[in-house]
């Protein structure tokens, strides 16, 4: 994709960060860098101005991970720059990772991945922070509106701390409340959102 200028960070933790591009806006791309074992572990990243001296100044990378086949963004180069590997939706363990398999589909394959030494779910688009995501004001979780007939209910077995998106800055507060109140209201929440989706589209 090329490298991206001014990007915004968020989820500033002490074992990691995030960035969201400022390409496409709406849908507030977000990547992060997270110091796990003993290295830097890219999750679904857009190069921009800054992030290869984030990430280094985190520590040594240690791979890149690309939790959404669509999302391609720039793992790949990021990877040949930094001399690490690609995992492209991974399944069983990735470094200190568990990957869990979210959608098997011709069209779409996504993995999450959870990190029980810091209870951190890392989602790409099963679960987000934007607008595009919720039914209701207030949800501080949604699930990807096509996923909303079928959620990812495996997700509901963690208990995390903090819940990172592919889009939208993460919850950090109550967020195994979050992920499971998001989970338990995706199928009934899901005709309000296909009713006011043409709506919220005119207002953009």
């Amino acid at each position: 994709m090329g490298r991206l200028s001014e990007p915004r960070w968020v989820d500033d933790q002490p074992w990691g960060l995030g960035w969201i591009s400022p390409e496409r806006p709406r849908l507030q791309l977000t990547s992060h860098a997270l110091l796990a074992g003993d290295g830097v572990w890219l999750i679904d990243p857009l190069d921009a101005d800054g992030v290869e001296e984030r990430v280094r100044a985190l520590g040594e990378p240690a791979g890149v991970i690309q939790l959404l086949d669509r999302h391609e963004r720039d793992c790949a180069a990021l990877a040949r720059r930094l001399g690490v590997p690609h995992h492209v939706v991974p399944s069983g363990s990735v470094g200190p990772f568990e990957a869990i398999p979210v959608v098997s589909r011709s069209h779409w394959r996504e993995s999450a991945l959870w990190w029980p030494e810091r209870r951190v779910l890392v989602c790409a688009d099963a679960l987000g922070t934007i607008p595009h995501f919720f039914a209701l004001g207030g949800e501080r979780l949604g699930v990807h509106p096509l996923l909303r007939l079928t959620p990812p209910t495996q997700l509901g077995r963690y208990e995390p701390e903090h819940v990172l998106c592919g889009h939208g800055a993460g919850a950090h507060e109550r967020a195994t409340a979050a992920v499971r109140d998001a989970l338990a209201s995706a199928r009934r929440r899901a005709p309000r959102l296909l009713l006011e989706a043409p709506a919220a589209a005119l207002r953009r």
